[in-house]
């Protein structure tokens, strides 16, 4: 055999097991590193200004944290979230288009304007209020938007987002830490 086609044979043999290598370490870094972790969301209320004879709107200012732990950034568009008591819609809360990085966290300001009329005049908050002093609201959110991962992919992704707010009726004024469930879809 010549020694220019040994010599060749050498190289695409030396060539396949660096691919055959890059595609392992490419595989195994999509199946962990950069597999995408759902964000952690939550909302803190600033007090809750209910007081009896109250039947017109409440704006509730909130604190919302984003917990991004991925190796991606996330932007999203303008949202907007829900308040909800039971299925009763209480007011929408605005959700600026904003830019997460990665693996970062940011906290931001939002307000609600809630019907707090509709609130008591449901039959379940009092029940709620009088059984153990605490009236559990709901808020919901989608938020579409893209995953930058690298500056050079880029992936349609919606973050869905729950949150259950506990508001204790006795201490209103304080603010309210919520527990919230959040899933990226890609």
């Amino acid at each position: 055999m010549k020694p220019a086609k040994r010599s060749l044979k050498i190289c695409l043999a030396v060539s396949m097991v660096f691919l055959v290598l890059l595609a392992a370490v490419i595989v195994t870094l999509a199946f962990t590193i950069f597999k995408p972790k759902d964000p952690e969301i939550s909302v803190k209320t600033m007090g809750f200004p209910l007081s009896p004879g109250l039947t017109g709107n409440v704006t509730v200012n909130m604190t919302v944290t984003i917990v991004n732990r991925n190796y991606a950034s996330f932007t999203y568009e303008n949202s907007n979230g829900q308040v909800n008591f039971e299925d009763v819609l209480l007011g929408e809360v605005p959700m600026e288009t904003r830019s997460i990085p990665a693996r970062t966290t940011v906290n931001f300001n939002t307000s609600a304007d809630l019907m707090i009329g509709k609130l008591i005049k449901d039959p379940k908050f009092l029940v709620q209020v009088v059984a153990n002093g605490t009236v559990v609201l709901r808020s919901t959110a989608i938020l579409p938007g893209k995953v930058t991962a690298l500056k050079i992919f880029k992936k349609k992704a919606t973050v869905y987002n729950t949150c259950d707010i506990p508001i204790h009726v006795a201490s209103l004024t304080k603010g309210v830490e919520s527990r919230c469930v959040s899933k990226i879809k890609m």
